[in-house]
């Protein structure tokens, strides 16, 4: 990972600086880039608010060789892990790598090894056909997530997210009012829940719905019919100033959990803080800007050693919580903690 995080740090000169730790702080406001918007509250937010979290530590059991694996909308995973969708290599990454080699990297680097990838939508076109083509190219083993667009354009593309083989499909609703694509002349919009319940009843695949925050907006997605949601701020990349991702997961878990698939995004860094996500309630986790780093750093490479940092430290925490398998996860492994810095 060193050689790779050096890698990329040379190809994202100007975009991204891959900080020792990703915290949003030397970033703030690079929205292009890989910034948080604003003061960058909600970036650092996603880590505080999961830094605040300690893990139990318990070593009198049996737990050799837990089992990190799962199944998630139908699909077995090795490890309750999916690669977020981040796109817009040229605007936001420095524009050293392709984006469809960077999006077939990090999507083949994930389907090798256990998993799956997220690919991501917006200006100019490239981006989503990228990313439509890299999923095609691999059987349909990909999650195609489109943005909240008007009518045409959002029947259009989901049209060709469908054609692509993919069983699962995704908008990120979190993308109202995104910078990046106001600056482009091609804002998108919140979307009414009987715009999106009719639009979930006519699409012939599970949807998931991403950037869910509040416990009221979870039971509007599940009256909605959707598969899953994502809780996201989008990595604090549309609105400044909202909680993170874990701070408001544990209450939407307590309201949903059980009627809908959960899945969680902000700040999780490492394998630890995967095992902290699915004690507070997550069913699995996306990881956005380490999953970036390791495709621009190393292509295919990069995705695999990440992915084998994250399975190896994810492991290693569940034999030092005594965690057999995902099962036995719950918040008797947590220990709220103060307020560390991230």
């Amino acid at each position: 990972m060193k050689t790779i995080r050096a890698n990329a740090k040379e190809r994202m000169t100007g975009f991204c600086r891959v900080c020792p730790v990703c915290n949003g702080r030397a970033c703030a406001g690079e929205v292009p880039g890989m910034g948080g918007i604003g003061t960058g509250a909600a970036f650092r937010a996603n880590l505080t608010s999961l830094a605040a979290f300690r893990l139990n530590m318990r070593l009198l059991h049996d737990v050799e060789n837990p089992d990190p694996s799962t199944t998630i909308l139908g699909l077995p995973l090795a490890m309750p892990v999916l690669a977020a969708p981040i796109g817009g290599v040229s605007f936001n990454m420095g524009g050293q790598v392709s984006e469809e080699d960077y999006i077939a990297a990090k999507l083949k680097g994930c389907q090798s090894n256990g998993i799956i990838g997220c690919t991501g939508d917006g200006v100019p076109p490239f981006i989503h056909e990228a990313g439509f083509a890299a999923i095609t190219a691999l059987g349909g083993h990909g999650i195609p997530f489109i943005k909240p667009w008007a009518d045409a354009e959002l029947d259009q593309k989901l049209e060709k997210a469908l054609a692509t083989g993919a069983t699962i499909v995704g908008m990120d609703i979190d993308a109202a009012g995104l910078v990046t694509l106001k600056l482009m002349g091609r804002p998108v919009t919140p979307k009414p829940p009987e715009e999106i319940g009719a639009l979930i009843a006519r699409t012939p695949a599970q949807f998931i719905l991403k950037g869910i925050m509040t416990v009221d907006q979870a039971r509007l997605a599940v009256e909605a019919g959707a598969a899953a949601i994502v809780v996201s701020n989008h990595g604090g990349r549309v609105l400044d100033h909202t909680p993170g991702a874990a701070e408001v997961l544990p209450e939407i878990a307590d309201a949903v959990k059980g009627q809908i698939t959960i899945l969680a995004d902000g700040g999780i860094r490492s394998g630890a803080d995967v095992l902290k996500m699915l004690a507070l309630g997550a069913d699995a986790v996306m990881i956005g800007r380490p999953f970036s780093v390791a495709t621009v750093g190393g292509l295919e490479e990069g995705v695999t050693t990440y992915i084998e940092q994250i399975r190896n430290e994810l492991v290693s925490a569940m034999v030092l919580t005594g965690c057999r398998d995902l099962a036995s996860v719950d918040r008797h492994i947590l220990r709220p903690g103060g307020s560390p810095t991230a």
